[in-house]
């Protein structure tokens, strides 16, 4: 080694040029293994049955459990919980889950779940993973390597999937009411997310503790284990996402499964099916009787606020060098305020576009309304600056 060199760079505060190389490798190798996390997360391809059902049995054996008596697999997570639901209660139920069991030779309140064993089987490799991990690099490196191998994937496959499903579940189950509902959402406590958990299973990627959670995640979709059971389900057959990464899809689910079920969405926010439905026919008098805020701002995004203002009777409020304000009252919500201006650039045609740029409520002028828009003042805000 070139001991001048080192000497120099310590000096300076750098690393020597062997290990600035080293940890360029490392970030790299560190990013790959990300992304085909990510891609595991993602995955719409059908479930490989054998390859889950060896992982599950890996995953009891590293926590010390013999393996489940029983393997159930159903179409989605809703179908899932929807079986655990029935066979911890023995109601009937849902039909379609309700045949999916029995093709399997399987009744409500005839087979016994045994006790939930996910702290064992999740929980505790999870835990142990971390603390190895955190041993052998150190606070700082952990943090380091976590950001590496999980901070995307975890906002993509967690913040953006897993959440908006859950969440949706949870509305669902908590409709239908009564005890089975109840139920329903109890077994949502219990779920493990397979193919989501790539989320962070990225972090630990060769950790054993892990190895039965990874070969289930690389497998099959959301999962629980029970003492004598486990319940598996299917990878979605389609997911819908926009260049953010939300899910997305104006013409069906964003997220649908081989079973039937799906999930609604428009920019990453959950919508019931019937209001999916009424996208494509839109009219200002049906986004105006929507009861629900959130709903009606998906319902706006969709319609277009540009057309919303032309067809609604929008006020011009309004007009400077920048643009012209409109503004256009929403039942039960803030009002909607918009600026309208023309892009300085010319199409290639020689034609020159015309914007429209949501704004605070509480601005009072176009000029205001742009400088907004570029995080400026109106008195920073030059228009003849614009690009």
């Amino acid at each position: 080694m070139d001991t001048t060199l080192t000497t120099t760079a310590q000096k300076n505060g750098e690393q020597p040029p062997n290990r600035r190389e080293a940890r360029r490798n490392d970030d790299m190798a560190l990013a790959a293994r990300a992304e085909r996390w990510m891609a595991t997360g993602l995955s719409t391809e059908p479930a490989d049955r054998a390859g889950a059902e060896a992982g599950v049995r890996v995953a009891y054996a590293l926590a010390g459990l013999p393996a489940p008596k029983r393997v159930l697999w159903l179409g989605s997570p809703a179908a899932g919980a929807t079986a655990v639901a029935m066979l911890r209660t023995g109601l009937t139920g849902d039909t379609k889950v309700r045949e999916a069991l029995a093709a399997q030779g399987v009744r409500p309140g005839g087979l016994q779940l045994g006790r939930s064993v996910r702290p064992q089987v999740r929980t505790r490799p999870w835990a142990l993973a971390r603390a190895a991990l955190i041993t052998r690099l150190g606070g700082v490196g952990f943090a380091r390597h976590w950001a590496a191998t999980a901070r995307r994937p975890w906002q993509q496959l967690v913040d953006q999937l897993a959440t908006p499903l859950r969440t949706r579940l949870t509305e669902q189950f908590r409709a239908q009411g009564g005890e089975f509902g109840q139920a329903q959402q109890d077994a949502l406590l219990d779920v493990i997310h397979g193919q989501h958990d790539a989320a962070w299973l990225g972090a630990f990627d060769s950790h054993p503790d892990v190895d039965g959670l990874a070969r289930v995640a690389g497998s099959a979709g959301w999962w629980w284990a029970f003492e004598h059971v486990a319940i598996l389900t299917e990878r979605p057959r389609e997911v819908h996402r926009d260049n953010l990464g939300r899910l997305h899809h104006g013409d069906g689910p964003a997220l649908s499964y081989p079973d039937g079920f799906g999930l609604h969405a428009w920019s990453g926010m959950p919508m019931p099916a019937e209001i999916a439905a009424e996208l494509p026919t839109l009219t200002v008098a049906r986004i105006r009787a929507e009861a629900n805020a959130e709903m009606r701002r998906v319902m706006l995004e969709h319609f277009g606020f540009d057309r919303y203002l032309r067809e609604s009777g929008a006020s011009k409020t309004q007009s400077d060098v920048c643009g012209t304000l409109w503004r256009v009252e929403l039942p039960g919500d803030e009002p909607l305020v918009m600026v309208e201006v023309l892009n300085s650039s010319p199409e290639p045609d020689g034609s020159f576009r015309t914007y429209f740029l949501r704004v605070p409520p509480t601005v009072r002028t176009a000029r205001e309304g742009v400088a907004w828009t570029f995080g400026l003042t109106p008195e920073e805000y030059l228009p003849q600056q614009q690009t």
